[in-house]
């Protein structure tokens, strides 16, 4: 795993040096180095391949405007651009940093928790590239690293909040999160997905879900009455079956987690599967205007000890007028699996007017499968100032009410500050 991302490192540093800026891509504007991937997936979230790269290369209206500071990074944006021109290939980096400290932790436990993450993604278009059946090689990897002891991703266990307050955040080194072909079929009505990716960036999908820009705590992003699985090797298929109406399904290796060193099935035959029924307007509006119903299930995991678990989830979102978009999740489960067996997250984020800030707050309730734990509730707003192009800085706070297994606090309070370089 460490080979390959050298190898694509070293790849892409000796493209960049060995070129000259084209005539063609010199003269691009800021708008047209940046737009050139700016579209909706057909059928993959914000943290897919597709869905990672448009967001970091989509225009950004920032709040303060530090020429001296955007502009050394032209270089990078005309190479990606030129890539994707000449070869069919596609780049995004960002660099994310959370720092989060808990109102009250237990006794024996860390305070305190802080964290990066580099992320690189590339798509390579290597069949019928520009056309609309076209098919990509995908690879995505992470390297996330703790700063101190205690990483965002395991601060819940120092409130005593059964979840995660800092998704992605975990100290777990490197990890291949995608590694995958991707091809789409009958002018792009239909696709496919064959390798390792993570399920949950193509299944009960909403416009607002990007741990990276958005919400932080799990419950605010995904619906944990589902066993959530990880990334993993996997087969998935998606089909628009009107302009409006589309369907998805997929199934996984159920014991496969992104910092598995590419396990291959090691659990043996144990599978997560999944269907999705969506309606939107049409396929560009996906993100933002979507109502669906997903149904999955899980069988048990011998080696683990985890039982097998089912359920069915709801999640619809509106945009209005581009900058306001409420959100609702309902879910059902039954089995030991997930986090809850019901739970109903809604909230909304807010776009300003003139620039890509963002505010967001959402609310959760949550039943957990055992008896013998008490309901969680909790609360998370955020607001992500664009300080420039390319930098973006995110103070949030999360309200946790009831942590099941911290009994001596009715709530406790968690800050947190993100931030991220996104090239």
């Amino acid at each position: 795993m460490k080979y390959l991302l050298l190898v694509f490192a070293l790849v892409s540093a000796a493209v960049f040096a060995a070129e000259e800026p084209s005539q063609k891509t010199r003269g691009l504007s800021e708008r047209e180095a940046r737009s050139y991937s700016e579209q909706t997936p057909p059928f993959g979230g914000r943290n897919s391949p597709a869905g990672e790269i448009a967001e970091s290369d989509n225009e950004k209206d920032p709040a303060l405007r530090f020429p001296a500071f955007d502009d050394e990074f032209d270089a990078i944006i005309n190479w990606k651009t030129r890539q994707n021109e000449e070869r069919g290939m596609r780049f995004s980096v960002h660099y994310s940093t959370m720092y989060q400290n808990v109102s009250d932790e237990l006794p024996g436990t860390d305070g305190d928790a802080s964290g990066g993450v580099l992320r690189g993604t590339m798509q390579w278009a290597l069949a019928n590239r520009g056309q609309a059946n076209e098919g990509s090689l995908n690879i995505m990897i992470d390297h996330r690293h703790a700063f101190g002891d205690t990483p965002p991703a395991g601060l819940a266990g120092s409130a005593g909040y059964i979840g995660v307050t800092s998704l992605f955040y975990s100290d777990t080194d490197w990890d291949v999160i995608n590694l995958n072909w991707q091809q789409t079929m009958n002018e792009g009505r239909t696709g496919f997905i064959i390798g390792r990716y993570d399920p949950n960036d193509y299944m009960n999908v909403l416009g607002y879900v990007n741990p990276w820009t958005i919400f932080s705590n799990l419950e605010s992003s995904l619906d944990t009455s589902i066993a959530l699985p990880d990334s993993s090797w996997g087969v998935g298929a998606g089909h628009w079956i009107t302009d409006s109406v589309y369907v998805l399904g997929g199934i996984n290796d159920a014991n496969g987690v992104g910092s598995d060193d590419l396990e291959w099935f090691d659990g043996g035959s144990e599978f997560f599967k999944y269907a999705h029924l969506g309606w939107s307007p049409s396929r560009n509006d996906r993100y933002f205007k979507n109502i669906h119903i997903l149904v999955w299930d899980v069988d048990e995991r011998e080696d683990a000890g985890v039982s097998d678990a089912h359920g069915v989830s709801i999640a619809m979102n509106w945009t209005f007028k581009d900058r306001f978009m409420p959100f609702l999740r309902i879910g059902h489960s039954s089995g030991d699996a997930p986090i809850y067996n019901d739970s109903v997250t809604l909230g909304f984020i807010w776009k300003y007017m003139y620039r890509s800030d963002l505010f967001g707050i959402a609310a959760t309730w949550g039943d957990p499968p055992s008896d013998a734990l008490p309901e969680q509730k909790s609360v998370e707003a955020f607001w992500r100032f664009q300080f420039s192009e390319t930098l973006a800085i995110t103070p949030s706070f999360q309200y946790l009410q009831d942590p099941a297994l911290n009994p001596d606090e009715d709530s406790v309070w968690i800050f947190g500050l993100r931030t991220r370089l996104a090239l």
